[in-house]
């Protein structure tokens, strides 16, 4: 039997790390008859990772609805945002998404929300609980209030977007919410008034009561002690959390691999798979270590410089190879794509200002669609109609020329046997 391999060139070794992302399957291909397709040219091209590599869709919403200040600038940022990433993170912030009482931008990101899921592309919303970016009409209500007003907004939002964002940042930075200080807001004394576990349950129960298929993540930046015991804490309150998000915005510097794992390993013992939700890495100076609130450093240029996209390229590689040798790990959503509009105005894109990429976008690039996935080959069944394919779990497309295409799909690292049949042309 012929073998078929991840790297394009067919001559790369497959990281010994990643085996955990990898299968190697014997397929039986079958004619539409049903009969063992023998001695036949097939070709295998992959399609689909199942890893999650994600970023955030919030730069192309207006491009989406035929609404774009600059379409050409916006067409270039979504020819590279295709061309690497597989998961969208919009942007659900209360006081945008609905700024106005009782009139929500639903039909707007209704409509990015399916531009991006009609291209093969899984769709989250971010968030739908948060002290932060929160609408003014909130302020001054009684508590009782503004969580019947919560509790009518989670299930209005994920009802509207049923079957297009099936996976929610359920609530956001919990560990903080109730002592947050540094903006006035009503969810803040809500938090305070229910704890942090009630408020939680809110956001899943509801959540989960318009769509009960729903992924719904607990997100946090808060990678200390905290954290750890907030989730226990929700755990024994009989609360189903169905992913662990982990925040990474990494301004003060790259953690490196061995606090990434450290902190990976410390949050897997719960077994729940992790997002990491939001990523960082600068391609200029880092913030000073002394900040404890990163939005407190406010600079007018913060520009990106040579040597730093240099470094931005090899930690791109190496956080990005650390998150998929760790099998806990699902998905990772970086979190902008040009340093246009970036948070904090912070050299972290993976293209610059005007749009042309940086190393990291190339080396991203490279990983996704290269080392890690399989370039369309030609390969002979043998006489009982088989072939073997190796490569990253995800989808594929095997296609017989003169007898059709069928979809295989590779969900189960390691060595299996599978059968696929053509269906009639």
């Amino acid at each position: 039997m012929s073998s078929l391999f991840s790297a394009p060139d067919g001559g790369r070794t497959p990281d010994p790390a990643l085996a955990h992302r990898r299968a190697d399957v014997t397929v039986t291909l079958h004619g539409p008859d049903g009969v063992p397709l023998a001695h036949h040219d097939v070709v295998v091209r992959q399609t689909r990772h199942a890893f999650l590599f994600g970023c955030i869709g919030f730069d192309l919403v207006d491009l989406a609805n035929g609404t774009s200040p600059d379409p050409e600038y916006d067409g270039r940022l979504a020819d590279a945002w295709f061309d690497v990433f597989n998961q969208a993170t919009l942007p659900f912030y209360w006081g945008t998404f609905e700024p106005q009482r009782g009139a929500p931008r639903t039909e707007q990101l209704l409509r990015a929300a399916r531009w991006f899921a009609a291209r093969g592309v899984v769709v989250k919303g971010h968030p739908l609980v948060w002290h932060t970016v929160q609408p003014d009409w909130l302020l001054g209500l009684p508590d009782a209030e503004v969580e019947r007003l919560q509790r009518e907004r989670i299930r209005r939002d994920v009802a509207a977007f049923r079957g297009v964002i099936d996976t929610w940042d359920a609530i956001n930075e919990v560990v903080i919410m109730p002592v947050f200080t540094a903006q006035e807001n009503a969810i803040t004394p809500l938090a305070r008034r229910r704890g942090r576990v009630e408020m939680i349950r809110m956001a899943f129960e509801e959540a989960r009561a318009e769509n009960p298929g729903a992924t719904l993540l607990l997100n946090d930046f808060d990678m200390s002690t905290a954290y750890e015991c907030l989730i226990e804490a929700v755990l024994e309150a009989g609360i189903r959390i169905d992913r662990l998000g982990l925040q990474s915005h990494m301004h003060q510097g790259y953690w490196g691999e061995e606090k990434t794992l450290e902190i990976l390993d410390r949050f897997a013992r719960y077994n729940i798979p992790i997002h990491l939700t939001e990523t960082t890495l600068l391609s200029g100076d880092v913030m000073p270590a002394h900040i404890e609130d990163l939005n407190d450093w406010q600079v007018e240029s913060w520009p990106s410089t040579p040597e730093g996209e240099e470094r931005q390229a090899d930690e791109v590689e190496r956080h990005y190879r650390t998150l998929l040798s760790h099998p806990a790990v699902e998905a990772t959503t970086y979190w902008g794509l040009s340093d246009r509009g970036m948070w904090l105005n912070a050299p972290g894109g993976l293209l610059r200002a005007d749009g042309s990429p940086k190393p990291a976008f190339a080396r991203l690039r490279e990983l996704v669609k290269g080392e890690w996935w399989l370039a369309p080959t030609t390969l002979r069944t043998d006489a009982e109609g088989r072939i073997r394919v190796e490569g990253f779990l995800g989808d594929y497309e095997v296609e017989a020329p003169d007898a059709g295409t069928a979809v295989l799909t590779l969900a189960t690292p390691g060595r299996s046997a599978a059968a696929v049949t053509l269906p009639p042309r």
